[in-house]
């Protein structure tokens, strides 16, 4: 598999960012210096127990599952995007927990993805993507998400592999190391 954990995560953190605007609301893409698309995302759990993740339908087949995130904005924190991406791809709040790692994808397209952990404290009847596009939401457990995931998404069943060790890396070129954690 060519996605693998990215364990020099504060290295690119003062880096330059690269932007190229798109036509549309919300559609500036940003990438770091090695030409890779920014994304963040977030595994939300329904409880603390991190036993059921919930998947997004995917906008462009409608069909198959997704874990929500998307492209960082200019000047945004990993963080901050990843949350703003489930409140408006799943229509969830919650609290922001561990950055489970830095994960990039290589093959058709270049995307380094910063994934959190995500405890939803609430959840909306009608968000952003429900209302524009009909995008679904549905709670999963970890093996039954990693199953869907597997066949369209292999990359975000890693995510949930990675979950499930602990954090130890998922096979032999992934780099798990955490990020300095700043006191409040």
């Amino acid at each position: 598999m060519n996605a693998h954990v990215n364990g020099d995560a504060d290295a690119h953190a003062d880096a330059p960012h690269l932007t190229q605007p798109l036509p549309g609301p919300n559609q500036t893409r940003t990438y770091d210096p090695e030409g890779f698309k920014k994304r963040a995302a977030c595994l939300c759990f329904r409880s603390e127990l991190e036993d059921e993740v919930l998947l997004v339908s995917s906008s462009r087949y409608p069909d198959r599952w997704i874990v929500p995130g998307g492209g960082m904005e200019p000047e945004e924190e990993p963080g901050g995007a990843a949350v703003r991406e489930v409140y408006e791809e799943a229509g969830v709040k919650g609290k922001l927990g561990r950055l489970l790692g830095i994960f990039e994808q290589n093959q058709d397209r270049k995307h380094r993805t910063y994934v959190y952990v995500l405890t939803v404290t609430e959840i909306l009847e009608d968000w952003e993507d429900s209302v524009s596009i009909g995008r679904k939401r549905e709670w999963f457990k970890i093996e039954d998400a990693i199953k869907v995931l597997q066949c369209h998404k292999p990359v975000h069943a890693e995510y949930l592999e990675k979950l499930k060790l602990g954090g130890s890396p998922t096979n032999g070129n992934s780099v798990a190391r955490s990020l300095p954690q700043s006191d409040p």
